[in-house]
């Protein structure tokens, strides 16, 4: 299967902002991290990072109309809790979304409790560092396979 990873705003900055919340490792050490289990799995990533809105939408737009991919793993970072454009983006394709968070955002600022993206996507996945990626890609492999 073939899986596409966006990590929106802030998210450059993994493994230097908040090391208590992110962690230490870079946005390049955990992709390399998903790359190397998609291909244990015989599966295919592909990444892609924008702290622009627009550009988020627009690369969910080029998954859906140039197709290739099984599904999406999305971690939008803050605007996850404001932004109806990437909501509507979401619910406009038909390739499944997965969000993604690495913190516990329950157990953060209320503010991060509400995802305005949630109830158009597959499945939330948080709290986990690095490895809420790796269950996301497993649980929708799994969703996508019928298990």
């Amino acid at each position: 299967m073939n899986f596409l990873i966006i990590n929106g705003v802030n998210l450059n900055l993994t493994g230097k902002r908040e090391k208590d919340v992110y962690g230490g490792a870079s946005l390049e050490e955990i992709n390399e991290k998903i790359a190397a289990f998609a291909a244990k799995n015989g599966n295919k990533v592909d990444f892609y990072q924008s702290n622009i809105e627009g550009e988020l939408v627009d690369k969910l737009h080029e998954a859906y109309l140039k197709g290739g991919y099984d599904g999406i793993l999305l971690n939008a970072g803050a605007y996850s809790h404001y932004s109806y454009a990437l909501r509507d983006a979401i619910a406009a394709i038909d390739v499944p979304v997965v969000e993604v968070h690495m913190s516990n955002v329950h157990a953060r600022e209320s503010f991060r409790h509400t995802s305005v993206l949630s109830e158009v996507c597959k499945g939330v996945v948080c709290g986990f560092g690095a490895g809420s990626y790796i269950a996301a890609l497993v649980g929708l492999q799994d969703a996508l396979n019928d298990l």
